[in-house]
Order: structure tokens, then sequence, then C-alpha cells
């Protein structure tokens, strides 16, 4: 790897290299029947899919494993957002428990979200109502919900309904990632120049890699099928503890 040759101000070359090396680490490649089967699938489903798409068993069942692979992915892309501060200024802490992220000697205390729709009206609730003993407790404490996916980049204060009652504090704060890089680098544009070059740093992580990383859903596919996907969902239920299908369901 060349020195600065992701050219980002902010990170060096080998701490943006290795956090994405990290990440990419903790991706799912591949999985078995008891992980596939852990929680019900809904094989109804399955059959209209093969049906209305006109999808045959291996590929309704292939992209099934995909789906359970991306949702566990999912959360290994907050792992990237997360992580990565420490390495653009060491004061950045990641809690065991609590925040998501803190700075102490700057009294800033953020949580992160993926969207600004995961959170429903409860953890909203929950995450606002923390944030304000956390100013009360800190008297110069400013905290941030962070929100990668945003509706529009802002910084500005959460407003929140509470108990029927509108809240507003000044410290307390609603700001998309693009805002927070510039809050915590000093660069106005440092997220979009971070995400100009995750694909030249992924294509250097990949390339680094000694095994190829494949997907094992052949095997999968060749040791169940739809019939089996019913009775494994179903099998508690009235008829399914008998062999109730004589034939391929899809």
């Amino acid at each position: 790897m060349s020195h600065n040759r992701y050219q980002l101000p902010f990170i060096c070359d080998e701490d943006l290299f290795l956090h994405v090396k990290k990440t990419v680490e903790k991706y799912r490649f591949s999985t078995d029947i008891k992980s596939f089967t852990h929680n019900l699938i809904d094989p109804i489903k399955l059959t209209f899919d093969s049906h209305i798409y006109q999808l045959n068993p291996d590929t309704v069942i292939k992209n099934e494993i995909l789906r359970q692979i991306d949702k566990s992915n999912t959360n290994h892309i907050g792992y990237f957002h997360q992580n990565i501060f420490p390495y653009f200024d060491s004061s950045w802490q990641i809690p065991e428990k609590g925040f998501d992220l803190i700075h102490r000697e700057k009294h800033i205390y953020v949580e992160i979200k993926n969207k600004h729709n995961t959170m429903n009206s409860a953890s909203s609730q929950k995450i606002y109502k923390s944030m304000q003993n956390t100013i009360l407790q800190d008297d110069q404490a400013t905290c941030y919900l962070v929100e990668v996916i945003s509706r529009k980049s802002q910084d500005t204060a959460w407003v929140i309904s509470l108990d029927g009652m509108q809240h507003r504090h000044n410290r307390i704060r609603r700001i998309s990632i693009d805002q927070f890089y510039a809050l915590v680098t000093g660069y106005p544009h440092a997220f979009h120049a971070l995400c100009q070059q995750i694909p030249p740093v992924l294509q250097d992580v990949l390339q680094s890699e000694q095994s190829e990383h494949k997907f094992l859903t052949a095997e999968l596919n060749q040791s169940i099928n739809i019939k089996d996907l019913y009775h494994l969902s179903f099998r508690h239920y009235l008829g399914f503890e008998r062999d109730l299908f004589q034939g391929d369901l899809l």
C-alpha cells in the first residue's frame, strides 16, 4: 500500500485499511441448516414467491439465505460507523454499555442510528430521556443522535414529544452523519471524501486476503427443500406431524 494512497487528511491509510479489514472479517459468507432455520421461516411466502416470480425452489431458498446473511451484515456496517471515530481522535471512546460513542474531554455523548426511521416512539423516548439525564449530570454535555441515512443534512435541536408535551433542548441534538464528520474532523466534506475512498480500500483489503470468501449456498440447497421448511416451521401444528404433502410444494 502506497503512503497517502487514499488522501484523507483525517485518517491515515493504515488505520483506514485496518478498520475496513476488520469490518470485512465480520461479514458472514456462509450459513448452515442450523443457522438457517434458527428463526422460523415462512414457507408460504417462499411458495408464493416461487410461483409469482417464476423461480425454481433452489433460487427461492438461496434468496432467503442471502436475505438472512444480509440482515446479519447490516449490523456489521453499524460496527464500521461506530468504530471509525477512535481512528480520527484517540480520545473517542466506545463504552461497553450506554452511549455508542463518548468524548469525555469535549463532553460529547453520541447515539448512532443507521436510518432516521429505525427507532420507534418508545426507543426514541428512551434515548432522549437518557440524554436528558446526561446533561443534568454533566452541565457541559452535548448529546447527539447521529443518523447515517437521514432525510437531509442537518444539525438541529432534537424535538420530541414526551408524556404529551413537546421537549427541545439545544444541547440534545439530531445530526446527520455528514455534519457530524465535519464537526469531528474539521473538514466540511469529510464524509463525502470517505465514501469516495471506500471502493478502493475494499479492493485493497479483498486483494490482500489469502483465501477467497465463498457462499456455501449450494451445499445447503442440496440438503433442504421447501417441503422440509414447511415441516420445520409448522412441525407443532395439526397435520404437520405426519407427511401431509405427497409431492414437491413448488
